[in-house]
């Protein structure tokens, strides 16, 4: 509790430093209580752009609130755009931990010393970020490979860090104008998920296992190989690549790696994970990607870091593929008509409405060359247009945005002249006309003849027992048919018995009163 109180009284100091509290109520009109908090805090200097001032307040909170801002800044389509802007530039520059623990935190996980499981192992870890941090080590076979420990006491701070953002999301939501909109509790629980998710590491290796599958073949991008005998929840081995990070332009100019084949190579790459896998890998950001420089597998790209991956489903691909080729047709009410008939739209949105905005929205981009506009932009401006209409955006479409606003920036940052457009359509025509075309059609089938080659052969017996219990069924229903006729045809009879004994025995009575009348009349 103690501990918690004092974080809580840091997180309430940084906040004053950097005027958060002036950010909070900028969606109130309420000069009073801003003129009142400036005059209490008029020693703190707040000339500073809001978003600037939020990143730098995030950096002095450490590692955890940093990856916070990392996340947040994905989250475009809630964000105001200056805000999201500023937390890109968020850097997970992070002091690396003792070796020590390092060391201790592999004997716990591995059961043994690293100078036992290893040929040989490099106290001095390569690389440092929030959660874990990258020692080099070799295998006694002679294997080169990267062992990946979890920073040891993460799980604690975590939850310690995430329970304060979740009050603070709270107070966000109830005293922000704009704080309910930007869904400031499901921002909050989504990083809760996604942060314990990135505890385990063994997910992050099961994810590049997958994704190197999916790249067995390919000549475009490499995967690093993952010991399984090494690996562990807070501890992953995987084979050490050899390669030039992909920011270092000049070094690969040097090495003659073909910048703008590199580029459209990237633009491949993204595409053929989203449309043809449906699984992405989704922090695409400088400091992941590697160029090899090997002779057998010159520029080729090197995937590295495989925390964060995004999955599609054919529903998510075929919307997107049809808003792509739709936007960049200018035939807006076809993106409208996909809006309503995915669901993603209330039903009684008017196409014609939609279809409006969507064209007030995007036609200012089109007036410029094809190769200046931002696939990533045009799929924001998309976000942002549907909000208006009640529709939700699905997280696995943000973090794809997210990762081609990176695949562009890093692919113009190569080749200023790349037409993403000219680029990705014919995958995208090609993609559309495999799913709904003849070829979709025999690919399909290709699916299904396993299911049905085992379900041929039963074919007989299974019409056999249709055509049986058809029979009993009818029989049944014969049955119960002549039944309900019997049952109907004895309530008729006995209420016709009812009609005759109360109408016999009433003239009976009333013959027997006659008479008795009668016979008292004579005398």
């Amino acid at each position: 509790m103690l501990l918690r109180s004092l974080r809580l009284f840091k997180i309430v100091r940084v906040a004053i430093r950097y005027g958060l509290d002036e950010i909070a109520i900028s969606g109130f009109d309420t000069p009073r209580i801003t003129r009142f908090l400036n005059a209490i805090f008029f020693w703190r200097d707040i000339s500073t752009p809001r978003g600037e001032r939020l990143r730098r307040a995030l950096e002095d909170l450490g590692p955890i609130f940093v990856k916070f801002g990392q996340v947040l800044s994905t989250r475009r389509d809630l964000l105001p755009l200056d805000i999201a802007d500023e937390l890109t530039r968020l850097q997970d520059r992070v002091p690396p931990f003792d070796s020590d623990l390092a060391i201790a935190q592999i004997q716990k996980s591995l059961g043994a010393h690293p100078d036992t499981l290893f040929a040989s192992f490099d106290r001095t870890p390569i690389a440092s970020a929030s959660i874990a941090q990258v020692h080099f080590a070799t295998l006694k076979d002679g294997t080169d490979v990267a062992v990946k420990v979890l920073r040891p006491g993460m799980r604690t701070t975590i939850d310690h860090d995430i329970g304060l953002m979740h009050i603070a999301a709270d107070w966000v939501e109830r005293l922000w104008a704009d704080g309910r909109r930007l869904k400031a509790k499901e921002v909050v629980a989504e990083f809760d998920k996604y942060l314990h998710d990135e505890l385990d590491l063994m997910r992050e290796a099961a994810n590049a296992s997958q994704l190197r599958r999916n790249f067995a073949n390919s000549d475009l991008l490499m995967v690093p190989e993952m010991y399984w005998d090494y690996c562990s929840s807070s501890v992953i081995v995987m084979e050490r690549m050899h390669g030039i990070p992909i920011g270092q332009t000049a070094r690969l100019l040097e090495e003659g790696v073909d910048l703008e084949k590199l580029s459209r190579d990237g633009v491949e790459i993204f595409f053929t994970q989203v449309f043809r896998d449906g699984f992405f890998h989704a922090d695409m950001h400088p400091g992941n990607i590697l160029v090899s420089t090997a002779p057998a597998t010159f520029g080729r790209y090197i995937a590295l870091d495989f925390g964060i991956v995004g999955t599609l489903t054919d529903f998510d691909k075929d919307y997107l593929s049809q808003n792509f080729l739709a936007f960049f047709r200018r035939d807006y009410k076809r993106v409208a008509e996909a809006h309503i008939e995915s669901g993603w739209a209330p039903k009684e949105t008017r196409v014609d409405e939609l279809e409006a905005a969507v064209r007030a929205c995007c036609e200012p981009i089109f007036d410029r060359p094809l190769k200046d506009i931002s696939f990533g932009q045009v799929l924001l401006r998309l976000f942002q247009t549907s909000r208006r209409f009640n529709v939700e955006v699905q997280p696995q479409l943000v973090l794809l945005q997210k990762t081609l606003l990176n695949v562009e920036g890093l692919g113009r940052q190569l080749d200023p002249d790349l037409d993403l457009w000219k680029t990705a359509k014919p995958y995208l025509e090609r993609w559309m006309n495999e799913q709904v075309g003849w070829r979709g059609f025999v690919q399909q089938l290709k699916i299904e003849v396993p299911r049905y080659s085992r379900l041929l052969p039963q074919l007989p017996r299974l019409a056999h027992q249709a055509l049986t219990m058809a029979t009993e069924n009818n029989q049944q229903s014969q049955n119960a048919e002549l039944l309900r006729k019997l049952v109907s045809e004895q309530r008729r009879t006995n209420m016709l018995l009812g009609v005759i004994v109360y109408f016999g025995g009433g003239l009976i009575g009333g013959i027997i009163v006659v008479q008795l009348l009668l016979h008292f009349l004579r005398f």
